[in-house]
């Protein structure tokens, strides 16, 4: 027999929402999903929380600026989950908009371990890097990113993982998790992570007088879908913010406005 459970949801939440507007079904909905007010509900991009309140951000995006710069070689280093697979498209394609000079490492976690590890950087040295950009990993990458600055090669960690009880010596950590950083979106994927580091690496090339005009600017909005797959994929919470990141993929999937990687997969 089937058997069904439904989620449980304060009725005082469900009809805050349905005095709104919302229709009774919807309202109870929403407030089983821990929506508590219509606005929580918007997915315009305008919604986001701005890239300035992640810790770090704005530094790594005054290292990428000047690594763009200087013609400086960058490597990512990414995992190989659909997050780490995403977050390294994101990151390569996005950096590629800004006339970054850069290439990619995806190494076997079952040969190499997890993370930027002594090995890994080892690996890496062979590409020549002048600096490490890792995605979806790196935060509990101690010994790795010391291999990495023995050996002269800057590191940014950009990750979304819980930290251990030391960070890693790196140039720049951009990382919800992180102590001190009060970004509200704690649930934010990797590849959420580096979308915001390439948000905010736009506004400061803005600063920079980089761009000619406003329809200069590269269009970010165009990796969305990426974003929205391994969001979806690493299965963390839609809150307000990642609810924002996916509800935009998805409407570039519907319109047909994807990446070819992600269009071969409905044909």
């Amino acid at each position: 027999m089937t058997r069904i459970v439904t989620r449980p949801v304060a009725p005082a939440d469900a009809e805050a929402l349905a005095r709104h507007g919302l229709h009774p079904v919807l309202a109870r909905l929403y407030a089983a999903r821990g929506v508590q007010s219509p606005t929580d509900i918007e997915t315009a991009l305008a919604r986001l929380v701005p890239p300035s309140e992640l810790k770090g951000c704005a530094n790594a995006a005054a290292l990428l600026a000047d690594a763009i710069a200087d013609k400086r070689r960058l490597l990512v280093v990414a995992d190989y989950d659909c997050d780490g697979a995403t977050a390294c498209a994101v990151a390569v394609r996005g950096l590629r908009m800004f006339g970054a000079q850069i290439d990619y490492l995806v190494p076997n976690r079952f040969e190499y371990g997890y993370g930027l590890t002594p090995e890994i950087v080892e690996l890496a040295a062979a590409r020549k890097p002048d600096l490490l950009i890792t995605v979806d990993n790196g935060i509990a990458s101690v010994a790795g990113v010391e291999a990495a600055n023995a050996r002269g090669i800057d590191v940014l960690v950009t990750d979304h993982h819980l930290p251990g009880d030391a960070l890693p010596a790196a140039r720049a950590i951009v990382n919800p998790n992180q102590p001190g950083c009060g970004f509200p979106s704690k649930h934010i994927a990797g590849v959420g992570v580096m979308f915001y580091v390439l948000l905010a690496l736009r506004a400061e090339l803005r600063r920079r007088g980089a761009f000619a005009s406003k329809e200069a600017e590269p269009r970010l909005d165009g990796l969305l879908d990426l974003v929205a797959l391994g969001t979806v994929a690493d299965v963390v919470r839609l809150d307000g913010n990642n609810r924002v990141l996916v509800a935009q993929g998805l409407q570039r999937i519907r319109n047909g406005r994807m990446q070819p990687g992600i269009a071969a997969l409905f044909r």
